[in-house]
């Protein structure tokens, strides 16, 4: 929610409890909330109230107060009604608004913080410095998780993001580009990986059905204290450009799981064409039809075991034993051996890769 919403919101509710009318004027002379549409006070009045050095003043038929923070004028409120608990009501209104615009200003300074911190704007010394004065733990385990909807600047993911951790006042919820909505979530001694990858699918499943919209979460590894979170958040951007290159058919990345695709992400362009030009020559993958990359994807997931990739495709042993075949005459490798299989897979992962780099 907005300052000025927070504001407005205080400001109704003063009203209905007290039946006193107020209103926020800011240092231009401009009104900035009201809740009535009552005369203001003539602008020599109010230019004489703020040259003064009065902190309240009474004018006909209504109370002017400064809120000010380090003697800068923020606002002026004026408080309109008679009687002696008008006078208490207004500056018990200036408390609570100083209170709000520290508050909101505290929030806007630890955001900052933590995104130039994730940018590895701070040394070590300067980090662990800022984090003091801005009350953030220094030394707490943290993870960092990377969320990407179809949608850039998802204003209604950030939200329900933000709802679904509202009840977690020491984790950060930020945004640096067009990239992604982050997450830096404050972890306790008990939690691991297995918990980190629960909350990501939680992410994925609460987007789905509170936003309707399908989002990529990735996570990095665990980060002892602040200054390992820049490195965190490099290896949560990893994890997600890794994934969808390699493991499209997930929506789940977590940097410690990327396996193979990691290194191959790893690898120059020109390593993984001499690779492929090496053992398919003049064949390409892209030649193979979809029916028989859904095969091969389905063998592989059960671990080369015919019987069960003929019963979850819905086809007979012998149809897949025939396809395989078909496969090994055109590249010259039999999936159904642990080698050849190794080598088809890596080729299907290999080749994605240099599609994504060509593709940049």
């Amino acid at each position: 929610m907005k300052i000025s919403q927070t504001l407005m919101k205080f400001l109704e509710d003063w009203k209905n409890i007290s039946h006193l009318d107020f209103c926020l004027m800011n240092p231009d002379d401009t009104v900035y909330l009201c809740t009535c549409d009552r005369k203001l006070p003539s602008a020599s009045k109010i230019t004489a109230f703020k040259e003064s050095p009065a902190l309240c003043m009474s004018n006909i038929g209504c109370w002017l107060y400064k809120v000010q923070e380090s003697q800068e004028l923020l606002y002026i409120l004026i408080v309109w009604g008679n009687g002696e608990a008008v006078s208490t009501i207004g500056e018990l209104a200036v408390c609570q608004i100083k209170n709000i615009v520290a508050s909101y200003a505290e929030k806007s300074d630890k955001n900052v913080f933590m995104q130039n911190l994730l940018l590895d704007q701070y040394n070590e010394v300067d980090a662990f410095n800022r984090a003091k004065k801005l009350h953030i733990a220094t030394s707490v385990r943290r993870a960092v998780f990377l969320v990407e909807t179809k949608q850039s600047r998802d204003e209604t993911a950030l939200a329900t993001i933000r709802n679904i951790f509202s009840a977690r006042t020491k984790d950060f919820i930020t945004a640096i580009d067009d990239s992604g909505i982050i997450i830096v979530r404050e972890l306790q001694p008990t939690e691991s990986y297995t918990e980190i990858r629960g909350i990501a699918h939680m992410l994925v499943d609460m987007l789905n059905t509170e936003a309707m919209t399908s989002a990529w979460v990735s996570y990095s590894n665990i980060a002892d204290d602040i200054k390992q979170l820049a490195n965190a958040y490099k290896e949560a951007r990893t994890a997600l450009e890794v994934g969808k290159i390699f493991y499209a058919e997930k929506n789940v990345f977590g940097y410690n799981r990327l396996g193979i695709g990691r290194l191959i992400y790893q690898l120059p362009v020109e390593i993984c064409e001499m690779f492929i030009n090496e053992f398919f020559q003049e064949e390409s993958l892209d030649s193979i039809d979809e029916e028989t990359f859904t095969t091969i994807r389905t063998f592989f997931e059960n671990n080369l075991n015919l019987s069960e990739t003929s019963r979850q495709l819905y086809v007979h042993r012998n149809t897949l034993v025939y396809r395989f075949e078909k496969l090994q005459k055109k590249f010259g490798l039999d999936i159904r051996t642990f080698e050849d299989a190794l080598t088809f897979k890596l080729a299907m992962m290999v080749v994605n890769y240099i599609k994504y780099s060509k593709g940049k």
